[in-house]
C-alpha cells in the first residue's frame, strides 16, 4: 500500500483529474497537493511567495471532502518545477507521484513537455500520468 502520494497542482483540468484519481484510487495514508514554482518566478513576484498560497488549493481541499478524504497542500520552490517536485518527493518519503498530462500555460505552467516528462523520467518511485480527459 502506498503511504504518501504527491500531487503536483496547478490550477488545470488535468492537474484536477489527476487529484481525483489520486483520491479515488490511489490508497494511501497521506495526500499532498504540491504547487511547484521555479525560483526565477518565485524572484519576480509573477506566483505566490511566502506563507501566501495559491487560491486553487481551497478548491483542492473541497474535492479531497468530496471523497471523503483529507489533503495537504504545499508551496515549494526550486530551480525548476521538476526540481522542486522531485526534491520535495525525496525529503518527505513519497511513495509515489500522481500528476496531469499537462498543466495551465502562462508563465507558472506545467506541461508533459516539460515537468511531467522530467519527474516522470528522473523520478525513482512510480509516477502516474493522468490525461486530461480522464473519468
Amino acid at each position: 500500500m502506498t503511504r504518501h502520494v504527491l500531487v503536483p497542482m496547478d490550477d488545470s483540468a488535468p492537474a484536477r483529474a489527476a487529484l481525483e484519481h489520486a483520491l479515488e484510487w490511489v490508497p494511501a495514508d497521506r495526500v499532498t497537493a504540491v504547487f511547484a514554482i521555479d525560483d526565477l518566478e518565485a524572484d519576480y513576484g509573477s506566483v505566490v511567495s511566502g506563507d501566501d498560497e495559491p487560491e486553487f488549493f481551497a478548491d483542492v481541499r473541497e474535492t479531497a471532502a468530496e471523497y471523503d478524504r483529507s489533503v495537504e497542500t504545499t508551496v515549494v520552490e526550486g530551480s525548476g518545477a521538476a526540481d522542486a517536485i522531485l526534491e520535495y518527493a525525496a525529503k518527505t518519503d513519497v511513495d509515489a507521484i500522481v500528476m496531469g498530462s499537462e498543466g495551465k500555460s502562462g508563465v507558472s505552467r506545467m506541461l508533459l513537455g516539460s515537468v511531467a516528462e522530467a519527474v516522470t523520467r528522473r523520478a525513482e518511485i512510480p509516477v502516474t500520468i493522468v490525461p486530461r480527459h480522464f473519468s
